[in-house]
């Protein structure tokens, strides 16, 4: 039978706690918990906008429904894409959307819309997809062209009328002389995505 002096105990358990956090001390430099934010976060604000307390009301069915449009890959993502030939896509450093781009855009479409009184516009929710009045499409650009130093958009819109009839039209605006600086390019964008939404109200009538 041995024995063991309670310095030897001692060590012992220093020596045992030693060998089980040496692996969690070299698990803890491979992990980081939380992340550095954004330095830069985007939206799109409509121009036009109706006033605090007005209202509408009528049948759903003679809403008109703005869907969200349809992206490409490189949109369905809440960064700014940036084209620097025709086969390099990269994304602005420092840049971010606060939401999906196609979901911005098509708030401040439905707000322009709605703005001028026409009719009730629908923007979300079950009751959009009861709407007779379908307003959707793709969102086929939205970002920086490197290579023209501009911004563009470029919105390729389907209207799907009462009588089954169906209207198409691509939408495209381009903002000019924009360096690629986050602080340049998102006002840039938001300019660019009001007058496509005032040319769309106009076409939806």
């Amino acid at each position: 039978l041995r024995t063991m002096s309670v310095k030897g105990t001692h060590a012992m358990r220093s020596l045992r706690k030693a060998i089980l956090a040496a692996p969690l001390a070299l698990l803890a430099g491979c992990i980081s918990i939380g992340s550095e934010p954004p330095e830069q976060l985007f939206t799109l604000t409509p121009k036009a906008s109706i006033a605090a307390g007005v209202s509408s009301q009528g049948e759903v069915g003679d809403a008109l429904a703005v869907q969200v449009p349809a992206v490409p890959q490189s949109l369905n993502v809440n960064r700014i894409p940036v084209t620097k030939s025709d086969s390099e896509l990269a994304y602005l450093a420092d840049a971010f959307w606060v939401e999906k781009p196609a979901q911005l855009f098509r708030n401040v479409v439905a707000e322009t819309i709605r703005s001028r009184g026409g009719q009730m516009v629908l923007d979300g929710g079950e009751l959009a997809y009861a709407a007779r009045t379908q307003l959707s499409g793709q969102l086929a650009a939205m970002g920086y062209d490197a290579t023209s130093s501009e911004v563009v958009i470029v919105y390729d819109a389907i209207l799907a009328m009462p009588d089954g009839q169906i209207k198409t039209r691509r939408f495209e605006h381009r903002v000019d002389n924009v360096e690629p600086e986050a602080a340049e390019v998102g006002p840039a964008l938001n300019d660019a995505a009001n007058a496509i939404a005032e040319e769309v109200a106009d076409w939806v009538g």
